[in-house]
């Protein structure tokens, strides 16, 4: 029998409710003849998949009944198979989660902290909050959609939720290292051209760079939209930038979002660590600015944010990078080294705020200001 006479009799057996057992009887050749043609084809189809799983996994589940999940981008890689191992499920889900509530609770407490403290009110604390905006942003509404897609394999939220999802992570992320660069170049600006500072970093010019940063920030997502980069992944469970979509686009995103402004900072860091070292050996004393201890230690928490960043977000686009320059290394690449290096990335987004009270004697003094008037309100 040949399969479009096992396929149409098996859609005719589907759709007819056997009444009587001389019904059964003549059917039940038909039955057994289509269900061993089936276990033979997904015997042969599970043979393939070892080959070139991407390719049929979708194809296996709908032979063995079941529904494939929503799959927007193909990267040439292997297919997602982390639910084969629950505790990869139960690490990622869980990273996440920690992720979004540190996230939520250590930048509200950056924002309301200089808000209240009147010694946080300063110049280059608007970046820093403008940073904790920036990292807020993912964790009310992306990640949130990350974890469901994580529990249920797929993604549920529609496509609208999709493009939205993927156009607030990549504003997080260009806008966080856009801040910065902002936040290095504020600080170079304070200690190695002092006599200046006040000048350049007035309150309404300090305003201004801030509505710049986020202007340029939105500048740099838009041709995401029109080029149509932002696809569900499901190795990460994430709507996001599709690396494979353009090489010279993904080349291009990643010196002009990731290179670049780490170059910038790199440098007005380094000038600044170079100054600190003469200030500290006394060379040319009488030419050298002095550098206050609590300037010093400024500079330090703002110095290991910046590394933290550079640390959680280099393996993803040197990642990208390496594959857009040779695109058979997509293959090479494993799947679990693609995932850790995205959910690393997430991770940086709650970072900050723990640093800052950490580091920052002013800002752990009014953590600890804003937690005892929440309790004694809620007392």
């Amino acid at each position: 029998m040949s399969r479009n006479e096992f396929e149409s009799q098996l859609f005719y057996l589907k759709r007819r409710q056997f009444s009587s057992s001389d019904h059964l009887i003549t059917a039940l050749p038909v039955i057994i003849s289509t269900c061993l043609y089936g276990s033979c084809k997904s015997a042969r189809l599970k043979r393939r998949c070892l080959d070139a799983p991407l390719s049929c996994d979708d194809e296996l589940r709908m032979v063995e009944g079941t529904d494939a999940p929503l799959r927007n981008i193909s990267t040439g890689n292997r297919g997602s198979k982390h639910l084969s191992f629950p505790w990869v499920v139960t690490l990622l889900s869980s990273v996440l989660i920690t992720t979004i509530i540190v996230d939520v609770l250590g930048n509200l407490l950056v924002i309301v902290s200089v808000f209240r403290n009147r010694k946080l009110r300063k110049a280059g604390n608007a970046f820093v909050v403008s940073l904790a905006v920036a990292d807020l942003v993912v964790a009310i509404y992306p990640y949130p959609l990350v974890l469901t897609a994580i529990f249920h394999d797929r993604w549920i939220a529609g496509d609208i939720h999709c493009q939205i999802s993927g156009f607030l992570m990549g504003l997080s992320v260009i806008g966080s290292i856009f801040n910065i660069t902002g936040i290095a170049i504020n600080r170079y600006c304070y200690i190695c051209h002092s006599l200046k500072y006040d000048k350049l970093f007035s309150n309404k010019n300090t305003v201004c760079y801030v509505v710049l940063v986020w202007v340029l920030t939105i500048l740099a997502i838009v041709p995401n939209w029109f080029v149509e980069s932002l696809q569900y992944d499901p190795r990460v469970y994430s709507c996001t930038f599709a690396q494979s979509v353009s090489s010279l686009y993904t080349i291009t995103v990643v010196v002009v979002h990731f290179i670049l402004p780490i170059g910038i900072v790199t440098y007005c860091y380094l000038r600044i660590w170079i100054l600190v070292i003469q200030v500290r050996k006394r060379v040319k004393p009488d030419s050298r600015p002095k550098i206050k201890p609590h300037d010093l230690r400024n500079f330090l928490t703002m110095f290991v944010v910046f590394v933290l960043f550079a640390v959680c977000w280099a393996p993803l686009n040197f990642i990208g990078l390496a594959v857009a320059i040779h695109p058979r290394l997509g293959q090479a690449i494993p799947e679990w080294l693609f995932t850790a290096s995205y959910f690393m990335a997430y991770f940086n987004s709650c970072l900050n705020g723990v640093i800052y009270g950490v580091l920052n004697h002013n800002f752990r003094k009014e953590y600890k200001r804003i937690i005892l008037a929440i309790f004694k309100f809620n007392c």
